[in-house]
């Protein structure tokens, strides 16, 4: 599929609710409010195009940047690449998801999740913490340095309450994540979440919450899916 028939479909499909709905969560960027389930009818036909997802990317459409990072070829998607897409992210559904999924599929997903959470731009290190989030789920035990992850999420504990509201809800998703893919840091997770409390974070006109590091792993590991790995993080 070429560019502009994507653009044509997308517009089609788009639902004022919708853009209602994420206007209400932040965003403030072009769009036609089009429903993640129909966005994945076009995932079915185009399935992997690199190209194509660059294209849609550069739009600026929040719509054709969700897409965008669901078509993405994780073999020929670059470093730069992804830079690009995290320093142009509009608002967080993009830099939290798309971004952080695409990165976290790609081979570059550590070094650049490490590099943007030192970033002194908020929606860059929104998606750095929540590229780790989503590696934590991914990544192979032998693949992680679990002295490593647990000074990352002694980090985000340390700086929680004085970051950057969008940041501060992506720390705590990652400590929570961390928590419950990586067996070894599920209790210390856990005692953390108890010392940091209530996370407060402004989710605008929305009943959406942030949710309890503590219980939100306790429930994990209730249902026995501690360590529990995904084989990608798009979705």
């Amino acid at each position: 599929m070429q560019l502009k028939e994507v653009m044509s479909q997308l517009e089609a499909m788009g639902n004022p609710g919708t853009v209602n709905i994420y206007r209400k969560h932040g965003a403030d960027c072009p769009m036609y409010g089009v429903k993640v389930a129909d966005l994945k009818k076009i995932v079915k036909k185009v399935k992997k195009d690199h190209e194509l997802s660059l294209q849609l990317f550069n739009t600026g459409n929040s719509d054709a940047m969700y897409l965008a990072a669901l078509i993405s070829d994780d073999d020929k998607i670059t470093k730069a690449d992804l830079q690009s897409w995290a320093e142009k992210a509009p608002w967080y559904m993009i830099s939290e998801y798309s971004v952080a999924w695409a990165a976290a599929d790609s081979p570059h997903g550590l070094e650049l999740a490490l590099k943007w959470i030192d970033s002194d731009k908020p929606n860059v290190t929104s998606s750095g913490w929540a590229t780790l989030s989503s590696l934590a789920g991914l990544l192979p035990s032998d693949q992680i340095d679990v002295d490593q992850w647990s000074a990352l999420v002694d980090r985000a504990a340390a700086q929680i309450h004085e970051i950057d509201g969008r940041v501060r809800y992506t720390m705590n998703g990652f400590i929570i994540a961390a928590g419950c893919g990586i067996p070894e840091l599920t209790e210390k997770c856990k005692a953390l979440g108890e010392k940091i409390g209530k996370v407060k974070v402004d989710m605008g006109d929305t009943a959406c919450k942030v949710p309890a590091i503590s219980a939100y792993i306790k429930k994990v590991e209730d249902k026995g899916r501690i360590g529990h790995k995904k084989k990608m993080a798009k979705c």
